[in-house]
């Protein structure tokens, strides 16, 4: 049930990476100077951290980690 949560978590994220919504976009300015595109994949970078960091704390083999300190 956890891998696929965090499977269609990656999903959704990838499906979001593609935003056809603002290419076409200039307006509104982000504090009078970013386009939304930009401050779009500013805060989707921020939220593919914390995926990273979910996928980390969930996902990580921790077999490689005792196979690593046991040489």
């Amino acid at each position: 049930m956890k891998t696929a949560a965090l499977f269609v978590l990656v999903f959704v994220y990838w499906l979001l990476h593609q935003d056809f919504w603002f290419w076409a976009a200039a307006d509104p300015l982000l504090f009078g100077f970013l386009p939304p595109g930009l401050w779009y994949h500013g805060l989707y970078t921020i939220g593919i951290a914390g995926l990273m960091a979910i996928l980390i704390r969930y996902a990580w083999p921790h077999r490689l980690e005792r196979e690593s300190d046991s040489e």
